[in-house]
This record gives C-alpha cells, sequence and structure tokens, in this order.
C-alpha cells in the first residue's frame, strides 16, 4: 500500500529534506525510521525539498510498504523513533499513484520577521531578526504586485534548473502582530529560494529601500540581480499543503 504523512520539523539541525551523502536531513531520518519499525528498505518521496534550516507544520511524503498495519497507526509508531525535532502529523492510506509532486495543489509558507531593538533570544531558531523599522504597508502593497502567474525568474536562484520560471501566487500578505510580522504566501509551485528571495525584496520595500511598485520591473527583468537579496532559511516555515 501507499501512505502519505504529514510531517512538521524544527529544520535547525538539519541539512534540507533531500537525501545528502556528508550531512543529516529529514528524509534520512524518516527513512531511518520506517525501516526500524517496518523491516523494509523505505525512501519516502518529499512534495516539498526544503532547504538547510526550513522548518515545516505540514510537508507531505508518500512511500510504499508491504506491512499490515493499519496505515493511520503509523504514525503514532514512527514518533517513538523519530528525534524530537521531527514529529508525524498523521499518516494514512492513499492511492497507488498518488504522488506528492504531481496534481493540482497549493502551497503555503510563511516567512517570519522578528522586528524590535533587541533579539530575542526565544525566537532566535524561527524567525530572521531585523531591527530597522519596517513599513508593513509597503511590504503589503508590494506583496499585492506579486499576486497573479508571472514569470518569477528575477525571484529565483541561478542555480535552479527547471523548464519554466512561470508560477502563480494566489495570495501574498504582509500582517504584523505586535513585534511580529508575518509574510505568508500560497501559490501552485515555488522555484528555488523563491519564497527567501521574496521575503528579502519585501524586507528591502519595508526599510525604503525600493518603492513597492519597483515589483512590476523585477518581474518584467526575468533577472535575479533586479530583486532583493535571499533571506536567511530560518525565518521560513513550510505552513502545509492543499490537494484539490
Amino acid at each position: 500500500m501507499r501512505v502519505k504523512m504529514v510531517v512538521a520539523y524544527d529544520g535547525t539541525n538539519y541539512s534540507g529534506w533531500q537525501l545528502q551523502k556528508n550531512a543529516v536531513t529529514i528524509e534520512q531520518k524518516l527513512n531511518e525510521a520506517l525501516f526500524d519499525l517496518l523491516g523494509e528498505e523505505i525512501q519516502v518521496i518529499g512534495a516539498s525539498r526544503t532547504d538547510a534550516g526550513v522548518h515545516s507544520l505540514g510537508n507531505v511524503c508518500v512511500f510504499d510498504t508491504n506491512t499490515r498495519m493499519p496505515a493511520e497507526k503509523i504514525c503514532y509508531a514512527l514518533n517513538t523513533r523519530l528525534p524530537e525535532d521531527i514529529v508525524v502529523q498523521s499518516s494514512c492510506e492513499v492511492a497507488e499513484d498518488f504522488h506528492p509532486r504531481a496534481g493540482k495543489s497549493s502551497k503555503t509558507y510563511e516567512y517570519r520577521i522578528l522586528n524590535r531593538d533587541f533579539r530575542d533570544p526565544t525566537r532566535r531558531l524561527n524567525t530572521y531578526f531585523y531591527h530597522y523599522d519596517l513599513d508593513v504597508e509597503a511590504m503589503q502593497k508590494a506583496a499585492a504586485y506579486l499576486e497573479g502567474e508571472h514569470d518569477f525568474k528575477s525571484f529565483c536562484s541561478v542555480h535552479a534548473q527547471v523548464e519554466s520560471t512561470v508560477r502563480t501566487i494566489y495570495k501574498c500578505t504582509v500582517v504584523k502582530e505586535e513585534d511580529l510580522i508575518r509574510i505568508r504566501v500560497t501559490g501552485n509551485g515555488f522555484l528555488y529560494n523563491m519564497v527567501r528571495i521574496i521575503a528579502g525584496t519585501l524586507i528591502e520595500v519595508g526599510a525604503g529601500k525600493r518603492k513597492p511598485e519597483e515589483i512590476l520591473t523585477m518581474l518584467d527583468a526575468t533577472d535575479r540581480q533586479a530583486a532583493g537579496p535571499t533571506a536567511p532559511a530560518h525565518g521560513l516555515t513550510m505552513i502545509g499543503i492543499e490537494y484539490q
């Protein structure tokens, strides 16, 4: 049977999701725990290959198994074998042809900025500290220009190897709650470092280094140098995926 799992993790101690030869990753830990539980060589397939230091509340993966254990019970048994910074939120049986990166879906990411005079040590692992005042209204105005279908080549790492850099952003919002600014982006897919580049660009807008309407020029340029910097990974959390 094919089993789908929803996985949450603190990415601080990992070199991203995808297996690597000389680094510890989320995928590796899941494979090892599944082998320990089921006695099978398991290779999970993830929906999003999050980067080193990026967190998740709802990444999705699937794997095939011959076990007789009910799919919905696997998460309970697996969590006793995983480190405390990786927790499977749910598990269920899905169709044999279900693939987490195929078909229509929407992904949501959130970038968190701690905008205050001094650092907060309790939030150092999942927020990016920025002590200069940021204009949230300007950031929100800029974010609105990103919504819709665009060529996001300017907001993609130059190392990305993709057939197309066209993506659709359904919603991009910027809100501030006390000293925490949340940039939340929902789209049909994201390019390598795309959300972090969006965050870095919006921070520059909030700092007065760029005007909101410059987003249109950046999109038209289809040139990575036209957009802002790539914001640090630890401020980014994958919120979840909805399948249609």
